[in-house]
């Protein structure tokens, strides 16, 4: 791994972890030994890193040197704090960690004040249950539309027929109800939406689309704005739209 690779990641720890950590428990996470681990804080502390602690009582990251100071307001902080925590419960256990993340690198750069109002927000999300079954294809979905490259699907419509559908992946769209793939159909050539917990099978055929993504996510969410039943869309439940005919 490159130092500067390894440098970084030892800092996401030291934001994401509890504090103190062991300088043990900080090598294990960073792969590397626990002598290398020292020089690493060392290289951080003189790069400007404001590091507490010391060997044989653990570490403490209190100011972080890569991100700048942020002078987010009350209300700033509570929409933060509330964003993430719908995140976190909507079922996508790459996005939640990726919202501790954020909130770990927004408190890094907050003042003392700041971040404790970050940590002790008044607007909380209680969910018993994750808002979204986790699917299999998420991931896959997601690098599909930020690589702009066409899927190739195995789709179950609400009669419980499969087909087999080569889609250009838009947006994931969250209803209150499901989640969605914003998508052009090869086959239809028209705007479908398909429910992701109905996709059976989902795999890149390496095709690119790209530039074409923005410009056909702008016409589509245009559509929808609108209910443009020329593209096939019924605005009256748009989570039941799928690739029938």
């Amino acid at each position: 791994m490159a130092r500067t690779d390894r440098l970084f990641r030892l800092l996401q720890a030291m934001r994401t972890m509890p504090a103190p950590i062991t300088a043990a428990r900080l090598a294990e996470e960073t792969g590397v030994s626990v002598r290398s681990l020292y020089r690493d804080i060392d290289s951080l502390r003189a790069a400007g890193a404001r590091i507490e602690g010391e060997r044989g009582y653990g570490y403490r990251l209190t100011e972080d040197y890569s991100l700048p100071p942020q002078t987010f307001g009350r209300e700033e902080i509570e929409a933060i704090a509330l964003g993430m925590a719908e995140v976190r419960h909507m079922g996508d256990p790459v996005l939640a960690k990726a919202a501790i993340s954020v909130i770990a690198k927004v408190a890094a750069s907050l003042p003392d004040d700041r971040e404790q109002q970050l940590f002790h927000a008044i607007s909380q999300v209680f969910r018993p249950e994750q808002r979204y079954a986790a699917t299999d294809h998420a991931e896959t979905i997601r690098q599909a539309c930020w690589k702009e490259e066409a899927l190739d699907i195995e789709y179950i419509d609400r009669d419980q027929i499969l087909s087999k559908r080569t889609i250009l992946p838009l947006a994931i769209m969250y209803t209150d109800r499901v989640q969605t793939v914003l998508s052009w159909c090869c086959l239809r050539e028209a705007f479908r939406m398909f429910r992701t917990d109905r996709i059976v099978q989902a795999r890149s055929n390496g095709t690119s689309f790209r530039p074409r993504r923005a410009v056909l996510l702008r016409h589509y969410l245009a559509d929808l704005a609108r209910g443009d039943e020329r593209s096939d869309i019924a605005t009256d439940a748009p989570a039941e739209r799928e690739s029938r005919p």
